[in-house]
Parts: C-alpha cells; structure tokens; sequence
C-alpha cells in the first residue's frame, strides 16, 4: 500500500504511543508487547531482589500480579485484535516464568482467560453505565411488537 507523500513541515512518525500503547503504522503491536515485557523483566528482576531480603511469598505474588499483569494486560481491550500469533506466545511464555518462580500459579488466568475477562468487564461497564462515553454507541434497547396471524389450530 503506497502512502500519500508527506505534508511540508510534518515529519512521519513509524510509530506512534497513545496513552501507554505503541502501536506501529502497520498497526502492528509487535513492538508494544517487546517494550513490555521489556519493562516487566526489569520489575521481575526487583521481585526477585524482594525475596532474597526475606519478603513472603504471598506478598511477592500479590506484587506480581499488581504490578507485573496489570503491565502486560494494559488497555488489552484496544490492542490485543492486533496481536500476532508470536505476540500471544511471548506473553504467554513471560506468564510461565512468573509460574516458575512461584509467582503465579499455574492454574491462574491464561493470557487469553485474562483478555477475555478484561473485554467482559469493559463491555459489562459500557452496558450497565449510561453515562460511560462508548454507551451511547450501543445499539438502542426495542421491545418488538409482532402482529403474528392468528393459527388455524390450537395447541
């Protein structure tokens, strides 16, 4: 696909982070999910750095999941259509080596059990919040009146 050429003055931007979220001009979230877990591998190292000076287990999954998932799965309801098979597998394998270390329990939330519920939420919200900004997008609530033809027989 050919771009238009460019506007004197504007320089083109390959990528572009909207409220935490990069996303390319091929609107590829490839590069989100490296920077990601980029910064997750740093805050999995200060996990660990916790435990060696002695905090409980409990406590370093508690951090884990506040700080570590809540990272990966940021504004997942706006990038994850995006995603490539290869970008769910590297989330994945970064959700098992929280389970090796005893961070997470393996029979936690999956990757795509913990899209799915963030999507159910969001929607649940827009659903139930008349003031919510996308509520107004939903389709609006008919009652439908059939005038159905009378039967020929009784049941």
């Amino acid at each position: 696909m050919n771009t238009p050429p460019p506007l004197p003055g504007i320089q083109r931007a390959a990528s572009l982070k909207i409220l935490g979220v990069t996303v390319t001009n091929k609107l590829s979230i490839s590069d989100h999910v490296s920077n990601v877990i980029r910064a997750c591998a740093q805050s999995l190292h200060a996990i660990r750095v916790l435990r060696c000076h002695g905090m409980c287990n409990s406590a370093l999954q508690t951090i884990y999941r506040a700080v570590i998932v809540s990272k990966l799965f940021y504004a997942s309801s706006a990038w994850w259509g995006f995603t490539t098979a290869a970008d769910r597998q590297r989330l994945s394998a970064f959700l098992r080596r929280g389970v090796r270390a005893g961070l997470y329990g393996a029979d936690d939330y999956s990757v795509t059990q913990i899209v799915d519920e963030a999507d159910n939420k969001l929607f649940q919200d827009i659903l139930l919040n008349p003031q919510h900004t996308l509520h107004q997008l939903l389709p609006k609530q008919t009652t439908h009146q059939h005038q159905l033809r009378p039967r020929q027989y009784s049941l």
